[in-house]
């Protein structure tokens, strides 16, 4: 895999440069599509009824091994490669890394066929395709589709600003937009003929921040209002406010989203508004599996770290001024963080659901400079540079041993199996927490 560093980091630099938002990476998951076909993998596309959603697929019978690959970027967050703040014109930036993800995930397909092939094992090697993990939920409806049923184990990983393999953990997440509806007038000369929509969203949102004096210690609410009317003096009849429910477990989330939508329907009633409310998304928490973390990790620490160049350490210094930092870390890039036998969730991911689904393991590569958070200008600077490309290729790297130690051991693929059947419990059921609604194709829109 090392002499094909260069291919892969150009195929990761296109999708930067794209940066298609949910649902609308037509470029980047046809790039992907194309690079995984030349290798000899089938390819379904379109699937679960998401146009830049696909599976490539290499092989034959069992066991089937998963790697899950992403390429959505983040609206609002245009920036060149640059240690200063900088906008390159567009609509989106990869301020999660997905270009990087989706890239290095390909190449671990392709270099685990690479193996399948010269040494004759049986078995398939399967590359999901996920859209639109940014909110949009692309994995769920994959996994509500059914596309995981056969597969033994699915493989991701992650961009980060450290090297690390512990178990991993998630907030179960559910969005949605509350759509008011109101009397338009005058707002001077005929004030009494007006029913303000935006009255409505603000009155939901005030009752919204009361209740959370009286939930979970542990559930995070966020909202932004996507549209507050168009003129002062104008009372608006239409207003939408963005929201966001979420806690470790699913079953807590959606008792807080149903309260979320009573305060919604008192806001409508008492402000003379019609109010309703479409379901965007909707994630579970993650569950881990430890037998699985434990053989990624000792992958993770046969792989290593990397080291910066002269240039990356100037550059890396220049972005840690802008995050209040003295200089950058670089311990973090070289070595791989103690291994974590609990995880801490802070943000959410479909994953969670594919987790619920089928043995589930992943892992994150140092792409950013250390220090910098997630979905920031600073995350996508440095990974449409050398920094981002390296770590990718130690990701890529990891996911390729972990999917050949589960081809050629049968007992750890029957560990992790029964270790995630004991986790998920004897009576569970999968319930989707965005339900039987299609695909939301324009949620970005």
């Amino acid at each position: 895999m090392e002499n094909k560093t260069s291919f892969y980091s150009t195929i990761a630099m296109e999708i930067w440069e794209y940066a298609e938002m949910g649902f609308l990476e037509e470029n980047s998951a046809g790039l992907l599509q194309k690079t995984l076909k030349d290798e000899g993998f089938t390819i379904k596309s379109g699937v679960a009824g998401i146009p830049t959603a696909f599976v490539a697929e290499y092989g034959s019978g069992s066991p089937v091994i998963a790697i899950l690959g992403e390429y959505d970027a983040l609206p609002g967050l245009s920036q060149m490669a640059v240690p200063e703040k900088t906008t390159a014109g567009k609509a989106a930036g990869h301020g999660c890394g997905h270009h990087l993800f989706g890239t290095a995930s390909t190449a671990a397909a392709i270099a685990t066929k690479n193996w399948m092939k010269s040494k004759n094992i049986k078995g398939t090697i399967r590359f999901y395709g996920c859209p639109a993990e940014e909110g949009g939920s692309g994995k769920v409806y994959m996994v509500r589709e059914g596309l995981f049923n056969d597969v033994d184990v699915a493989l991701h990983w992650h961009p980060g600003a450290t090297n690390g393999a512990d178990v991993g953990a998630s907030l179960a997440n559910k969005s949605a937009k509350f759509r008011f509806y109101g009397i338009s007038a005058h707002a001077a000369a005929a004030p009494d003929k007006g029913r303000s929509a935006l009255d409505g969203v603000e009155a939901m949102n005030v009752m919204v921040n009361m209740m959370r004096e009286h939930i979970p210690e542990k559930a995070r609410i966020h909202y932004v209002i996507t549209d507050g009317g168009k003129a002062p003096n104008v009372v608006p009849d239409y207003a939408e406010v963005y929201y966001y429910a979420r806690h470790n477990y699913s079953d807590v989330v959606m008792d807080i989203f149903d309260r979320i939508v009573d305060a919604a329907e008192g806001a409508a009633k008492g402000t003379g508004t019609t109010m309703e409310f479409e379901v965007l998304g909707g994630v579970h928490e993650l569950l881990p599996n430890q037998v699985l973390q434990e053989q990624m990790y000792q992958n993770l620490v046969r792989v290593g770290g990397y080291n910066y160049t002269d240039d990356e350490k100037v550059f890396a210094d220049k972005i840690a001024l802008t995050l209040g930092l003295e200089s950058a870390n670089l311990n973090t890039i070289s070595t791989i963080q103690p291994y974590q036998a609990e995880g801490k969730a802070f943000g959410s991911t479909d994953v969670g659901d594919v987790s619920f689904a089928v043995p589930t393991v992943g892992m994150r590569a140092a792409t950013w400079v250390p220090g910098t958070p997630a979905h920031s200008w600073q995350a996508v600077a440095a990974g449409g540079t050398s920094i981002g490309e390296k770590g990718m290729m130690i990701a890529a790297k990891t996911l390729a041993l972990t999917a050949v130690d589960l081809f050629q051991n049968e007992d750890l693929l029957m560990q992790a199996k029964a270790e995630f059947l004991e986790r998920r419990g004897d009576n569970f059921i999968y319930t989707p927490l965005l339900g039987d609604r299609p695909p939301a194709l324009d949620y970005r829109k």
